[in-house]
C-alpha cells in the first residue's frame, strides 16, 4: 500500500519500492533520455522518430494498451467497481487514438530508409526491455501471472498488437531480428 505521509518525492520513492529494475529503466532513463534530446532539439527528425517508438508504440500501444485491457477485463469479470471500469475504458479509448497518431508519424517516417533502420533498431532494444516491464516484481520472469492472466496471455495480446501497428508501418519480424543482430 502506498503511504500518504510525506513529500511528494517520499512517496515516489515508496511507489518505486514496487516497481521492478525494467520499469525503472524504462521510465525514468530511457524516457527521460529521450525527452530530453526531443525538448532540447525539437527539428531532430531522429530524436522525434527514437522519442515516438517510445512512447506511442512501446509505453501507449504496448504497455498501456495492454495493462487497460487486462484490467478492465478482469473487473467486469470479477464485477468490481463497475463505474470506475467504465471510466478507465474511455481512457483506454483516448489512448488508441494516441498510438494511432505514432502508427501514422512512424509509416510517414519510414519511407525514409534510413529512418525505416532506426525504427527497427529501437525497438529492438525496447522490445526485451518492454517484456521486462511487463514481469512483477519478485515474480519469475519466466512464469508469471498479472490479475489471473498468464504471462503467455499477456505477452501475446501486448505484442500481437505492436505486431499490428508495425505492418502498418512496414517493418516486419525479419527487419526487427536484422536490427537485434
Amino acid at each position: 500500500m502506498l503511504e500518504l505521509d510525506g513529500s511528494f518525492e517520499d512517496r515516489l520513492a515508496r511507489a518505486r519500492e514496487d516497481l521492478n529494475p525494467a520499469f525503472i529503466e524504462m521510465f525514468d532513463g530511457t524516457l527521460v533520455e529521450w525527452g530530453r534530446r526531443l525538448i532540447e532539439n525539437p527539428r531532430d527528425v531522429e530524436a522525434k522518430v527514437d522519442f515516438v517508438t517510445l512512447y506511442h508504440m512501446i509505453i501507449e500501444g504496448t504497455l498501456a494498451l495492454t495493462g487497460q485491457w487486462f484490467l478492465t477485463s478482469y473487473m467486469e469479470r470479477k464485477e468490481i467497481l463497475p463505474g470506475w471500469t467504465e471510466g478507465f475504458r474511455l481512457i483506454s479509448q483516448d489512448e488508441h487514438r494516441h498510438v494511432a497518431y505514432g502508427t501514422w508519424f512512424l509509416r510517414e517516417k519510414a519511407r525514409d530508409e534510413a529512418l525505416k533502420r532506426r525504427i527497427a533498431e529501437r525497438l529492438a532494444e525496447l522490445i526485451p526491455l518492454a517484456t521486462g516491464v511487463l514481469v512483477p516484481p519478485g515474480a519469475d520472469p519466466d512464469d508469471y501471472a498479472i490479475l489471473d492472466y498468464t504471462m503467455e496471455e499477456t505477452n501475446a495480446f501486448a505484442f500481437s498488437a505492436l505486431q499490428r501497428r508495425l505492418k502498418v508501418i512496414g517493418i516486419d519480424t525479419a527487419m526487427l531480428a536484422a536490427a537485434a543482430a
